[in-house]
């Protein structure tokens, strides 16, 4: 993979599946980023909680300090494949014991550009639908995330916190081009809603939205809906994927933000 500065965007969104071992999805990570080689890749983005079980009472056993082994190993695939690399979320603790839903962005270097803690914790119970608890052993972010890239700014959110309209604007009006989305909608809330959001954020901020989810297993606890999506500036879904463990490579032209903000100048 080659990194050049240009208004396209190469963008390769990894669907994978999550098992109870950290090492097996860390290593089927690499593998799927081997995949890549030749593909003239910019951006990799990885789901929400690719690496753990999407289980409140997991996220404390698979935690670790920023700058540990998983963060090590994201580092040296961005490093090593010369590409940005939107790592998903991992479960994060800090020195007081905290744990978060974080996300980590690494340059071609293997340089942390961005760090997000998921601000809007996933507390619902839905009449004959889902039921989860985020709070019930995660810490909320305090910051919105907007970081700098050749391709220009971009927000970065994870699942839940992309419900709430003021939180996408306000990565907006600090510039961002696009918005990165590591999610983990589920079988209740993704045939729902899914598409609607992406499609939805897109229009009211002119801006590309990018979501990345980890595979089906319907043997889980907590079965995601799958379907990775791009939506374009102007609210068309130019990419989504089904359910299925898999790669999904997608152009987008960058100079279509401005255009399209142009033609319908709402922000």
């Amino acid at each position: 993979m080659t990194h050049k500065r240009n208004e396209l965007l190469r963008l390769a969104q990894l669907q994978t599946r999550v098992s109870r071992d950290k090492a097996e999805n860390l290593a089927r990570t690499r593998e799927m980023m081997e995949q890549l080689r030749g593909e003239d890749v910019d951006l990799v983005c990885l789901g929400e909680m690719f690496a753990c079980p999407y289980e409140t009472t997991a996220f404390p056993l698979y935690a670790e300090p920023e700058g540990g082994d998983t963060w090590q190993t994201l580092r040296d695939l961005a490093r090593e494949h010369r590409v940005f690399l939107s790592a998903g979320s991992v479960p994060e603790i800090d020195e007081a014991g905290h744990i978060y839903n974080t996300a980590y962005v690494f340059d071609p270097e293997g340089r942390q550009i961005a760090k997000h803690r998921k601000m809007h914790l996933f507390d619902v119970d839905i009449r004959g639908g889902q039921r989860f608890k985020e709070s019930e052993t995660l810490s909320p972010g305090r910051e919105a995330t907007v970081f700098d890239t050749p391709f220009g700014p971009m927000g970065l959110c994870i699942c839940f916190d992309f419900r709430f309209p003021a939180l996408a604007r306000q990565m907006v009006d600090r510039g961002a081009r696009l918005i990165l989305v590591p999610a983990a909608f589920n079988m209740t809330t993704g045939p729902a809603h899914w598409a609607l959001l992406f499609r939805a954020r897109a229009v009211d901020n002119q801006c590309y939205t990018i979501g990345t989810s980890v595979a089906r297993d319907p043997a889980a606890s907590y079965v995601a809906w799958g379907h990775s999506i791009v939506a374009n500036p102007f609210g068309r879904i130019i990419s989504e994927m089904d359910e299925r463990e898999g790669i999904r490579l997608t152009q987008l032209r960058l100079p279509l933000v401005e255009e399209i903000r142009q033609q319908l100048p709402l922000l």
